[in-house]
């Protein structure tokens, strides 16, 4: 799928996780639920740092695209490494290795014990990135025409507000973790959920996605897991656009209003 349908499907699974945490007895304060969807819709862009012309490949300019070319060969060597017979030689390694399950844990594993370490200005580091994520995917037409420092500036502002609210008393810096130290430890969850999500969107692809790898498939430990052909389509098509992005925006709004307790 291409950036904003990526972006809208990654904010609407964490608003219907919110509408399942309420349901389970574990309410989301409304700064939990409006954070984790903004850095869910972020990091289901994520996975994408394998490919040059992605937009988090663009987003942050000569680091991300530096990033980018790291990534895409460590993903490459580690298809390499690791492919069975059945798997087929490659040249890059876009949708390898950040695309799946084990990169989702890893990254969000990572920003949960970077969050939790690295205090305040590691807070703030994760919420930067993501929301200037968030504008790019979800703002797609607008941070198009836009320069890339008032983008920045915008994820710089946002992320510092929210920080500000999640940091008062009762509004989730303390979510689902509640022991001492553990505060922010819940930010790794979106991370995980939206490059998941992204997978997911890109297993209905035409190419489907290998995301249960290293799990081998009969000759295969890359497995491009998805529906049936027939059901498959073309990123960016007429699914893509007409019937995908409007169900995640139903879908969302229906999912966060059942986690504020409207439905």
């Amino acid at each position: 799928m291409m950036g904003p349908a990526h972006s809208l499907s990654g904010a609407a699974a964490w608003l219907g996780v919110g509408a399942a945490a309420g349901a389970a007895g574990h309410p989301m304060p409304w700064p939990v639920l409006v954070v984790g969807a903004l850095i869910c819709a972020g990091a289901a862009l994520a996975p994408d740092l394998d490919h040059k012309s992605a937009t988090i490949s663009r987003a942050f300019g000569p680091l991300s695209r530096a990033l980018c070319g790291v990534i895409d060969s460590l993903s490459h060597a580690v298809y390499q490494v690791t492919r069975k017979a059945g798997d087929p030689r490659r040249a890059g390694g876009h949708r390898t290795l950040t695309h799946t399950w084990v990169w989702a844990v890893l990254i969000g594993a990572g920003a949960s014990v970077l969050a939790v370490t690295g205090g305040r200005w590691a807070v703030l580091g994760l919420l930067f990135v993501h929301m200037v994520l968030a504008v790019e995917g979800l703002l797609w037409r607008m941070a198009r025409v836009s320069s890339d420092v008032l983008v920045w500036l915008l994820g710089a502002t946002t992320a510092r507000i929210l920080a500000e609210i999640l940091n008062k008393p009762g509004n989730g810096s303390d979510w689902l973790f509640t022991g001492d130290g553990q505060e922010y430890l819940w930010l790794g969850l979106p991370i995980v959920l939206g490059a998941l999500v992204h997978d997911i969107g890109d297993a209905l692809t035409v190419s489907g996605c290998p995301i249960l790898w290293p799990i081998p498939i009969g000759r295969k430990r890359w497995y491009p897991i998805g529906p049936p052909r027939i059901m498959r389509f073309r990123a960016g098509s007429w699914v893509e656009l007409k019937v995908l992005m409007p169900a995640f925006i139903v879908l969302g709004g229906a999912g966060g209003l059942g986690a504020l307790g409207f439905l």
